[in-house]
């Protein structure tokens, strides 16, 4: 029996307006396939709902999201903010604002290498062949909501960490552990920072109730080292706020382009999926920019979101299918590749969408 789900898409800036449309394409195909009612609605957010609105996350998307099921989201930023980092209205502002607002504290980021992409990444094949990682950076705390101070020669960010905030992460963390290889790598700088300390204590504390899952601790510093020189020894990694945006962005050489990297923030009830890549504007309307993590946010939904594990598997494997006749985007084209296979932003979709059917 089909399902039905109330879905908010949100383009955004930059090439998440461009590559946010295959994803949602996808779902559609997948509602249509199976049976399913996905009914769509779309917001504004970011650089257009700033110059639209005057506000980064105008009260109508913030609705929608709340009576959505999930959010298929692109992208937020422009560079007029990067370079003025006097404005005081900025993209930024509206994405940490759903996040606190739906309660998203969990973002889950899957680092699989794809075979065929051993050759996209800068890291040797061989370090990098059989790496699956899922990260789970927590979302809502940490300097990037604590408290800040600025005067003319001082600035300071509160790094701030409740108890509750780190069980709810860590026992989410725990439990895909129990589904994966049973091993659990938490990071902090609990040698220096306070707020680490009570990290540390705190996992140490949960890590009891998973007597069948291997805990590590690791300090931020070796864990953004050892990351790169052996990214197999990691399955399930959780970390602060912080510290996870970092190792996250690492991990994206592992999987040869950020233009692969899927992730879902998720709390107790709407699950927000989005592509790490950014807004791009360098690249924006040249129609280059690689569909494929939009795609895999959309899988992710499926899963994550919906419980639809076979439509999901299904998505993922219309993607290698994609990847192994070949096609190529920019970002994850090298010196091998046939350059009658490199593909513009929407034929790669469109090749998704037959491997799909």
């Amino acid at each position: 029996m089909g399902v039905d789900k109330k879905i908010l898409v949100i383009p955004g800036d930059g090439i998440g307006q461009e590559v946010t449309a295959w994803g949602q394409k996808v779902l559609v195909t997948i509602a249509e396939n199976y049976k399913h009612n996905f009914v769509f609605e779309e917001g504004i957010m970011g650089h257009v709902a700033i110059e639209a609105t005057g506000n980064p996350l105008p009260d109508e998307t913030l609705e929608k999201a709340r009576r959505s099921d999930a959010i298929l989201f692109g992208a937020i930023g422009h560079a007029k903010y990067d370079n003025d980092p006097s404005l005081k209205v900025r993209p930024e502002q509206g994405l940490l604002k759903i996040r606190k607002e739906l309660g998203l504290y969990a973002n889950l980021r899957p680092i699989k290498l794809f075979d065929e992409l051993l050759e996209a990444s800068s890291i040797k094949p061989e370090i990098l062949r059989g790496s699956d990682i899922l990260f789970f950076r927590e979302l809502t705390g940490d300097v990037y909501f604590g408290e800040k101070n600025r005067t003319e020669n001082m600035a300071s960010d509160l790094m701030i960490y409740h108890r509750y905030e780190v069980e709810r992460i860590a026992r989410k963390a725990y439990e895909a552990a129990r589904t994966r290889r049973k091993k659990l790598c938490s990071v902090d700088k609990a040698n220096v920072l306070e707020a680490s300390r009570l990290w540390r204590e705190v996992v140490q504390g949960i890590a009891k109730e998973y007597p069948d899952v291997e805990t590590e601790h690791m300090f931020i510093d070796n864990a953004a080292m050892q990351l790169i020189k052996d990214p197999k020894r990691f399955d399930v990694v959780v970390t602060g706020n912080l510290f996870g945006d970092i190792l996250t962005d690492e991990a994206s050489q592992i999987a040869g382009s950020m233009g692969m990297l899927a992730s879902a923030s998720i709390g107790d009830s709407v699950g927000f999926y989005e592509p790490i890549h950014g807004s791009a504007h360098d690249i924006a309307g040249k129609g280059i920019a690689n569909p494929l993590a939009s795609i895999l946010s959309a899988a992710l939904m499926l899963d994550i979101s919906f419980g639809l594990k076979n439509e999901s598997q299904r998505v993922i494997k219309a993607v290698e299918a994609t990847l192994k006749q070949g096609y190529r985007t920019m970002d994850i084209a090298n010196k091998h590749t046939d350059n009658h296979l490199v593909m513009g932003t929407d034929a790669m979709g469109a090749k998704v969408l037959e491997n799909l059917n």
